[in-house]
């Protein structure tokens, strides 16, 4: 399985590659002369066509076909882990066992022979500083999560159990990090919480049907700031950062918020008139409403989006390849504000940032270009 390095002297394995995040690793890291990458997942896709860029069909739950295809590997230099297994209820004892199952396996493949790897980077997400099983508070102040924030307690968030299992693995040889994003924005088929596919289908089918293009939700999140804005290239060049950069290694897990910056996020009702122009739809002046409910309105709308792939020559996809209506439902009915700061990537020196309605139309014009959408 293991391919010969030509002149590489870092080698990377990126467990999700065809996910939001692991597209933009492996598209960063082909473009440099010195790397070479392994992308693991268990369909493929095609993200690079780079000599230096080698695909892993892999089902990480099966252990015996993850020792198979992964052992081998012997030189990889940095893994990258930026998948989870979602075939549970977040929160849940067993979706908490299944991603631990899934680390585990790759982990018991690839320690035991990758004498080189130098370092570790986990990807979870901000959920990390709450729980969305409750209690929650009314009003009050905003709280700006910090990286040293104290872990929730009850429930069984698998993030935790995924650093804990890094911390017993690693057993200090072998430096890693945590990268703790807020919403992704980025492209891919194959994302469980793909807020662009969703947003971009739904303003498809509202363009398509001359359907205004509304906001449902409650006023809060419409109003206020919810959620933080994580641009996928941002979160991929943080991930890269953190693993080159020896001066921030840490063998005890280097933790770190993976956010566009802006100051105070920013509110649904702000950025949707600009986001539903770009998408080429009707923006009513009483765009809000509690009542509106993705879930339902798009109930029926499969057969509206199979006319819009023919009408506009698409890339062939499911509607449920690209949205998730239920996800949308909940991010914008969100009991509790997830905010983080930056300011310790900041002061560590990582300088990458973006304002979220800006990745939001960038990864429009990206969607359109891959022939996703129209």
């Amino acid at each position: 399985m293991a391919v010969e390095a030509t002149g590489a002297n870092h080698v990377a394995i990126i467990f999700g590659v065809t996910g939001l995040v692991g597209k933009e690793l492996a598209r960063i890291l082909s473009s440099k002369k010195t790397w070479k990458i392994y992308g693991v997942a268990r369909n493929p896709m095609i993200i690079s066509q780079h000599p230096n860029y080698h695909f892993i069909s892999c089902d990480l739950l099966n252990p015996s076909e993850a020792q198979h295809k992964l052992s081998s590997l012997r030189e990889v230099t940095h893994l990258f882990w930026v998948t989870w297994a979602s075939q549970f209820p977040l929160d849940s004892e067993e979706c908490c066992e299944q991603n631990k199952a899934m680390m585990g396996n790759a982990l018991n493949a690839l320690l035991p022979v990758a004498e080189k790897l130098r370092h570790v980077s986990l990807q979870t997400g901000t959920k990390h500083y709450v729980s969305l099983r409750g209690p929650f508070g009314k009003g009050g102040e905003v709280c700006y999560y910090n990286e040293e924030h104290p872990r929730v307690t009850g429930g069984n968030n698998f993030y935790y159990a995924l650093e804990d299992l890094l911390r017993e693995r690693l057993a200090g040889k072998v430096a890693w990090s945590v990268h703790r994003p807020g919403l992704i924005m980025g492209s891919s088929q194959r994302t469980v919480f793909n807020f662009m596919g969703s947003l971009c289908v739904y303003g498809s089918i509202c363009r398509h049907l001359n359907l205004p293009f509304m906001f449902g939700g409650t006023k809060e999140s419409w109003e206020e700031a919810y959620v933080d804005g994580s641009d996928a290239r941002l979160v991929a060049e943080q991930h890269i950062w953190a693993a080159v950069n020896e001066d921030i290694y840490s063998t005890g897990g280097q933790a770190l918020n993976a956010i566009n910056g802006a100051a105070g996020g920013f509110t649904w009702k702000e950025i949707w008139p600009a986001v539903g122009s770009k998408l080429g739809v009707e923006v009513p002046p009483d765009m809000f409403s509690e009542d509106f409910s993705l879930l339902a309105a798009m109930a029926d709308k499969e057969g509206v989006w199979k006319e819009i792939v023919e009408k506009e020559g698409l890339v062939q996809t499911e509607m449920r390849d690209l949205a998730n209506w239920g996800f949308m439902d909940m991010l914008f009915r969100c009991p509790v504000k997830m905010l983080g700061t930056r300011n310790k990537a900041d002061g560590l020196g990582f300088t990458v940032r973006y304002q979220t309605l800006d990745s939001i139309l960038y990864w429009i014009n990206f969607m359109r270009k891959e022939k996703l959408i129209p």
